[in-house]
């Protein structure tokens, strides 16, 4: 069978080819009555419209890229997850590409990006360098960054607050009577662990307390684990520890309970940031704050439309507050 054309459903349908291009593109203006002549021939007929070629006729693709690292972290895939079908109720498609931490690896992705003409990017938890910055700004492609932040006026962000976040998890830790307390991080360039150790240290600071220990995970489980081991081996071990995220505070708190033989949180209490599905399972009822994430869905999705929708508009730097969740992974005051 040869490939239906949209002259051929605008035949059977009587209606006229303008009238199923409208039917066909989103936000488009048509009656009802039109709309529903011209999808029931399309079903007959077994017509599809080209997207691809419709973008070469509006300059508009429709296509959002969504270029991201750490899937292996319980965070993105559900974020990811609301944000396609946030960004599909609004009549866009998002192809997702695989990046890493490093700058040479993540613009060869965003150079593959562009050659799908896609309408916008977001990278969530990655970072760009000034020149791809520069690039997607001379093409008119704006940028949103998801989980992460850069100090760029030029980009837009959208974060949970990570320093008032740490401040709250340094505070809970204080109050539940904790003096050694350490600290996991993540990798080291990420916003997101710069933001939540500085919220953490300041608020262990107010209390008149310092970090007992550190040790640097990389947002690696396994990683996370090298790390717990080394830290809680010696016989003066902190009695508390923060993991920059919930995918390794799951690494520690198996290598504390199930290689050290410490009890948590009798021995040593452990706190975490994300809240992912995991975090409430009574395998692991771990302490954390929650990051907003349908709230930063909906930002970002604002954001995006509001600068595909003018371009002038100023880029927004968006940090949102996340509650605490207070479960069984760490002494509380009461305890």
């Amino acid at each position: 069978m040869g490939k239906v054309t949209s002259l051929e459903v605008a035949e059977k349908a009587g209606v006229s080819r303008s009238a199923v291009s409208r039917v066909f593109t989103p936000g488009a203006s048509v009656s009802k009555r039109t709309a529903d002549k011209v999808r029931q021939a399309a079903a007959q007929l077994g017509y599809r419209p080209n997207v691809l070629a419709r973008s070469l006729i509006t300059g508009r693709s429709r296509i959002i890229g969504l270029v991201v690292a750490y899937l292996e972290n319980q965070f993105y895939p559900e974020a990811i997850e609301r944000l396609s079908k946030a960004l599909q109720a609004e009549g866009y498609h998002v192809l997702v590409f695989m990046a890493s931490n490093d700058h040479e690896a993540t613009q060869s992705v965003i150079d593959e990006l562009l050659d799908y003409q896609v309408d916008a990017i977001v990278a969530a938890s990655v970072g760009l360098s000034n020149d791809l910055t520069d690039r997607c700004e001379g093409l008119g492609i704006p940028i949103v960054l998801f989980n992460r932040h850069q100090y760029d006026d030029r980009l837009s962000s959208v974060t949970s607050d990570n320093v008032a976040g740490g401040r709250k998890l340094a505070e809970f830790l204080v109050a539940g009577g904790h003096r050694r307390i350490a600290h996991i991080a993540g990798w080291e360039g990420a916003s997101t662990q710069i933001d939540r150790e500085t919220g953490f240290v300041a608020g262990l600071k107010d209390a008149g307390q310092t970090l007992y220990a550190r040790a640097a995970g990389d947002f690696n489980f396994e990683k996370a684990r090298a790390a717990a081991r080394e830290m809680f081996s010696g016989t003066e071990r902190p009695d508390a520890v923060f993991v920059a995220n919930d995918h390794m505070a799951f690494a520690v708190m198996d290598v504390l309970r199930f290689e050290l033989g410490l009890r948590v949180p009798q021995d040593v209490s452990v706190v975490g940031y994300d809240d992912v599905a995991l975090a409430c399972w009574p395998s692991y009822d771990l302490t954390t704050v929650r990051q907003p994430a349908n709230r930063m869905v909906a930002e970002t999705v604002s954001v995006l439309l509001d600068r595909l929708s003018d371009r002038e508009t100023a880029p927004r730097r968006i940090a949102l507050d996340g509650p605490l969740m207070i479960r069984g992974s760490a002494r509380t005051a009461k305890e």
